[in-house]
């Protein structure tokens, strides 16, 4: 008989890639039932997802009787939560604690939590303004004292974010600017390509991952690697300016701009996954990620 995964964000570029890579690996579709968590069930992506054999379902992070029913049956969670859906880092903490609270009150074996590190402990209190990533590491924190078998999956730098972040000039080139040197190291992720990947990957050695993490990136790239990347995929001259934290601020809406610019400084020093190596974690896929080559090939129309 089939063990029931639920996978949250099921619409989302990470959940999706969960559900993708599941439903296309032989040994696991034949494992694993799929329960698909969405705020709505009625948009076309979460219909396309019920017509692929998806239980699809609503439910509200922040209450408990809703993820109560939602988790009820399920061995395996797979948890992402969305900082940036409220801008507060105690509702993402609260809904994290909900999800942990009610997995292990319905029985729930494994919970795979999307996470990151702790920036504000790691730099001793240098960068503080951070809380997208501090709550997710405080939510892990309390995932490995809940009770619950867990393993946590640490997303990269989002091969995504450089189609805003790559800027075109009046005169037709690209220019990267970060308030960071060139020595910076970019763990590079295609999250909606690759989030199932890694997350196969720990269903697959889940006895090895048990309290431990997988870091979900292709491999470290120097601003400098980004950029030549883009030229010889595109034909068009690109550059990498280093420019002050305050002239980096400057270029952003405020609400965000302190939180950006320590998220930058941050991979800089002490870096993203604090030094440590893919390797072992590459090691576990059963396929290759995608590469910033490949994902600027993918997806070059975005910078037309």
């Amino acid at each position: 008989m089939s063990k029931l995964i639920t996978i949250f964000g099921a619409t989302g570029n990470q959940g999706g890639s969960v559900i993708d890579a599941i439903l296309a690996d032989t040994q696991l579709s034949k494992e694993f039932k799929i329960r698909g968590i969405t705020r709505d069930t009625s948009k076309k992506s979460a219909q396309d997802l019920a017509k692929r054999g998806v239980d699809v379902v609503s439910a509200d992070l922040g209450s408990v009787d809703s993820l109560t029913a939602a988790l009820k049956g399920s061995h395996t969670v797979f948890l992402v939560t969305n900082y940036w859906e409220t801008m507060n880092a105690d509702v993402e903490y609260s809904q994290g604690k909900n999800v942990a609270d009610v997995s292990k009150a319905v029985g729930v074996s494994h919970l795979i939590f999307s996470s990151l590190h702790h920036v504000t402990e790691a730099t001793n209190g240098r960068l503080t303004h951070v809380p997208h990533f501090d709550s997710k590491a405080n939510i892990e924190k309390y995932i490995r004292v809940s009770g619950v078998g867990c393993s946590f999956v640490l997303p990269g730098y989002y091969m995504s974010n450089f189609t805003q972040m790559l800027n075109r000039a009046e005169d037709g080139s690209y220019q990267l600017f970060y308030p960071v040197g060139k020595q910076a190291q970019f763990p590079l992720f295609d999250a909606a390509q690759d989030t199932g990947l890694f997350v196969r990957a720990v269903l697959k050695h889940r006895n090895q991952l048990k309290n431990n993490r997988i870091l979900a990136a292709d491999k470290y790239y120097s601003p400098e690697e980004i950029v030549d990347t883009f030229s010889k995929v595109t034909g068009k001259k690109a550059v990498f300016i280093q420019v002050s934290s305050e002239r980096y601020k400057a270029s952003l809406p405020p609400a965000i701009a302190d939180e950006y610019l320590e998220n930058q400084l941050f991979v800089e020093n002490p870096g993203y996954y604090l030094g440590e190596s893919l390797d072992s974690s590459l090691n576990l896929l059963d396929a290759k990620p995608t590469t910033w080559e490949e994902f600027v090939k993918k997806n070059i129309s975005a910078w037309e």
